[in-house]
């Protein structure tokens, strides 16, 4: 029998995390490819560190000639992503630091297994929902994330100009009966512009915020609070601290409530499952959840690289299902197809979505009209009722 009573703690980190630098720089090109041709195959690593930023990967075209002109943009989107994110300062500024881009053509053996539809690789992908937040998120990870969207909207607004865009927020929720109730403690570490500013002074900045995004009642006289707990955060981003694609896989899922496969998300076309299936996954769980047939639910599928069909479907619903976790199992391969073509398809995830992905999660996000999180949707439920 799982715990009823306990303590669970998950991180987010800001659009100005170095690695989140490197997530956006990457998902951007990804962007910039598929718009100029829809079944772009792209697999870019951004490396970003003090006045510096580097590029690397492979990328296959249909009209290869389009590779040199694109190659001429590279620069131009990384200093976009920068400067939109908020730095200009000394060490890192959107129009001083060097671009260096070292993509170059898909390597053929790569591509022979994606050109007969297969997956572009092997490995397992997990989904998860639970109902305890109204995006069927884990709380601890969606309100880790909301924290600093806030302060960041508030910092780009000129609201909070003192902050910079470099922070980190955890959260600690104590669960009742199974239920999220309250924060035990709150961690916020965020960069300020103003190096006079003391770690209570910088809670002043923060704290309204934190209580405006939390649910009424989550802050106790209990909570502990600790903001910027190590004193000055002056020099923040990559001239601070060296940021790499796809190092915050937990922060991008589920804050550690669920397991994940291992494949980061951001630089990678939908032919690699690592993006798509996961994806795909989040929707089966979430539509799941979403039809009343479980409160919690896991999906792990998994793929070798050429072929197509999943090699297993695993529904783990936690002992909250009211059908069986078989059934389900064999409801979600008849109600969608989950080979790399079909999850593309039905998810349409061709199209240049995936720049706003890479900071404040992949999931647990509100689908957009132009096609953006089109895995939140819950448009799967009837579906699943009928097969199951």
């Amino acid at each position: 029998m799982s715990r009823k009573n306990y303590l669970f703690t998950s991180e987010s980190v800001s659009e100005g995390h170095p690695d989140k630098i490197c997530d956006r720089v990457s998902d951007a090109i990804l962007d910039a490819f598929l718009a100029e041709e829809k079944l772009a195959r792209v697999a870019c690593e951004t490396f970003a560190t003090t006045d510096r930023v580097i590029v690397g990967g492979e990328v296959g075209l249909a009209s290869p000639e389009k590779l040199d002109s694109m190659m001429g943009r590279i620069e131009s989107i990384v200093r976009d992503c920068v400067k939109d994110v908020g730095y200009e300062q000394e060490g890192f500024h959107w129009k001083n630091l060097k671009v260096q881009n070292y993509l170059h053509a898909q390597s053929a053996h790569i591509a022979q297994g994606v050109d007969n539809a297969g997956a572009g690789d092997q490995g397992i992908m997990f989904g998860y929902a639970v109902n305890e937040t109204a995006e069927l998120m884990p709380a601890p990870i969606q309100y880790s994330h909301a924290i600093l969207r806030t302060l960041a909207q508030a910092r780009k607004s000129g609201e909070a100009s003192v902050l910079g865009p470099d922070s980190k927020s955890q959260l600690s929720v104590n669960y009742v009966d199974g239920k999220p109730v309250n924060v035990s403690s709150i961690v916020l570490s965020t960069q300020h512009l103003d190096a006079s500013m003391t770690s209570e002074d910088v809670r002043a900045v923060v704290e309204p915020y934190i209580r405006s995004t939390l649910p009424e009642g989550w802050i106790t006289n209990k909570t502990e609070w600790h903001v910027n707990p190590t004193g000055a955060f002056v020099i923040g981003g990559p001239d601070g601290d060296a940021g790499l694609t796809g190092r915050k896989i937990i922060v991008d899922t589920y804050g550690g409530a669920a397991p994940h496969g291992g494949g980061a998300f951001s630089g990678k076309d939908p032919t690699k499952v690592d993006r798509s299936a996961a994806y795909a996954a989040r929707y089966l769980a979430k539509n799941v959840v979403a039809s009343g047939m479980a409160e919690r639910c896991t999906i792990q599928l998994s793929y070798a690289i050429g072929v197509a069909k999943p090699l297993s479907i695993y529904c783990d619903t936690h002992g909250t299902g009211q059908v069986s976790d078989a059934a389900i199992e064999k409801a979600v391969a008849e109600i969608m197809d989950l080979t790399p073509t079909g999850i593309k398809d039905h998810l349409q995830l061709t199209r240049p979505i995936y720049e706003r992905t890479a900071a404040y999660g992949h999931f647990g996000r509100a689908p957009e009209a132009d096609g953006g999180f089109s895995w939140e949707k819950t448009d799967l439920v009837e579906a699943l009722k009928r097969a199951v």
